[in-house]
């Protein structure tokens, strides 16, 4: 199986990517902003649940409702930034949407395999 923070990055990094070539450029840098944000929420979600479960995996949805907190002020920080700079919204909004409910299914899916017990490679 794959390590979870490579399918994640990989996975939006070839997406923006084709999206990028298949005539999709015009709307970056706010695809590539709509990509960032949930993928570095994603990322650091994982290495703190990753390692909180090899300690203690009791703790792990203490780990989920506290990162859910931060990541609430984290974007809306992330997008009033982004708005005060003078990005075009819409495409960074259906980025960012896009992106966000993609890696936290990802996240998901390997949050249930390691419950259930499934090795997820280290």
């Amino acid at each position: 199986m794959a390590r979870p923070l490579t399918v994640m990055i990989g996975s939006s990094v070839a997406s923006w990517a084709a999206i990028s070539a298949a005539g999709g450029a015009a709307f970056n840098p706010e695809l590539a902003l709509g990509m960032a944000g949930p993928l570095a929420s994603a990322g650091v979600t994982w290495h703190f649940v990753e390692r909180t479960h090899a300690r203690a995996p009791e703790r792990v949805t203490g780990v989920l409702v506290t990162g859910l907190a931060i990541k609430m002020l984290f974007f809306a920080a992330y997008i009033v930034l982004l708005a005060a700079l003078g990005l075009r919204l819409r495409p960074f909004i259906v980025s960012f949407a896009l992106y966000f409910i993609a890696l936290h299914a990802i996240e998901a899916g390997y949050l249930h395999r390691l419950f259930a017990g499934t090795p997820v490679t280290r």
